[in-house]
């Protein structure tokens, strides 16, 4: 899969891309805003690991954010089942070089339209941390809607921390 996005292309992800997944991934910053399932410190066997994965999956739901030929982040789909199996939760994440230029709004606008259409979605979902002011911003920017405040639903780092739930729902 790729798609221009603008600002970047998402792409499928390569097996060249451990290098670069490394290190941008391996960033404390960007550990702290995702899920403990992303490890921490990162290291080339996580990369190595991921690679694999996401080449492995059927149907294929993870992208890399790619700048100039190389993955500077990434993005993906859990597809949900049984009754929300219209639905799915994207993730994502950016590289800290590439903060503030909007190129995760770009790549979630694109995948987005792409998730909705190839596995015929009628919600995606998304979960930030209310601390996480930049991606919560993505995610309006991207056309999701806030649909809830969820109090100390997360566990993180050592403390209860609050999560936002966004939306991007089909009309009709």
């Amino acid at each position: 899969m790729e798609l221009d996005c603008g600002k970047c292309r998402l792409r499928s992800w390569h097996l060249k891309d451990v290098e670069s997944l490394v290190r941008y991934a391996n960033n404390r910053k960007i550990w702290l805003n995702l899920r403990d399932r992303f490890p921490h410190p990162y290291t080339r066997a996580d990369a190595q690991n991921w690679v694999q994965i996401a080449l492995s999956a059927k149907p294929e739901t993870s992208f890399a954010i790619d700048m100039s030929g190389q993955a500077v982040g990434s993005i993906g789909f859990e597809l949900r089942k049984d009754i929300e199996r219209y639905s799915a939760e994207v993730g994502y994440w950016l590289g800290e070089k590439f903060w503030g230029q909007g190129i995760c709004t770009s790549a979630l606008k694109a995948a987005t339209e792409y998730a909705m259409g190839i596995y015929h979605l009628n919600r995606i979902f998304a979960v930030p941390f209310s601390e996480n002011l930049a991606s919560i911003r993505v995610l309006e920017k991207a056309g999701y809607t806030k649909e809830c405040f969820m109090r100390r639903s997360a566990f993180k780092d050592g403390r209860f921390v609050d999560q936002v739930l966004y939306t991007f729902v089909v009309d009709g």
